[in-house]
């Protein structure tokens, strides 16, 4: 049985910079030199700059677009870039960015403050963690609403909201940070290849947690 394969799609990046007073001509110069550098490499599609608001602190925002993740990732490593990020230390003081493929990196981060050159686990992959993730927190949310009859009298649509925040937010902060860790010999960045090994054992423990799960639910149920 074959895995799955991702399908090419564009991919951005965005970065702040935060420029010190005084230098946002030479930031732009700058700017402009990475951008030059960037579209020197295969399946550059467009850079968009946009400047401080005024009376805000300086932080200049600009999206990057490429063609697919493997060509920005191309760039992002590329000794051309490395160079000019060590030029434009004179006239920023601090940096970063965010790349995005899927939309659902940032539940697979595993740093903050820092730069990230795996553009995220192949999205098949983030797929399998999410429902791991999902999975007992909808069903055990939904067990708790139902015995202690909360927001059991409200509509549709309050209820769902409420059921939705409450789910969502333990996602983000509680669930995928935990599921994010176990499966980190697994959630590799698609540029780094892992054996095949190590990925039938992701899906291997993926597969026995879910069925493990559905059991017991069925049986609390």
């Amino acid at each position: 049985m074959s895995l799955p394969t991702d399908e090419i799609s564009p991919a951005s990046l965005v970065v702040e910079h935060t420029v010190s007073r005084g230098k946002g001509s030479a930031f732009k110069r700058w700017h402009a030199d990475l951008t030059d550098s960037a579209k020197h490499h295969e399946g550059y599609i467009r850079t968009d700059l946009c400047s401080p608001v005024q009376g805000s602190q300086l932080k200049w925002y600009s999206l990057i677009h490429f063609d697919s993740p493997e060509h920005l990732h191309s760039w992002l490593k590329s000794e051309d870039r490395e160079k000019l990020l060590e030029s434009g230390q004179q006239f920023f003081r601090t940096y970063r960015f965010k790349s995005f493929s899927t939309g659902l990196e940032g539940w697979f981060s595993q740093k903050t403050g820092s730069e990230q050159l795996g553009l995220g686990s192949p999205a098949w992959k983030q797929n399998l963690a999410v429902i791991l993730g999902l999975y007992p927190t909808v069903v055990i949310q939904t067990l708790l609403f139902t015995q202690f009859s909360i927001a059991q009298n409200w509509s549709l649509a309050n209820s769902m909201l409420l059921s939705n925040f409450i789910s969502s937010s333990t996602l983000t902060w509680v669930v995928m940070p935990l599921v994010s860790r176990l499966l980190s010999f697994w959630l590799q960045s698609k540029y780094e290849p892992i054996p095949k090994q190590t990925n039938a054992l992701g899906i291997f423990l993926i597969a026995c947690a879910l069925t493990f799960m559905n059991s017991i639910f069925n049986h609390v149920q």
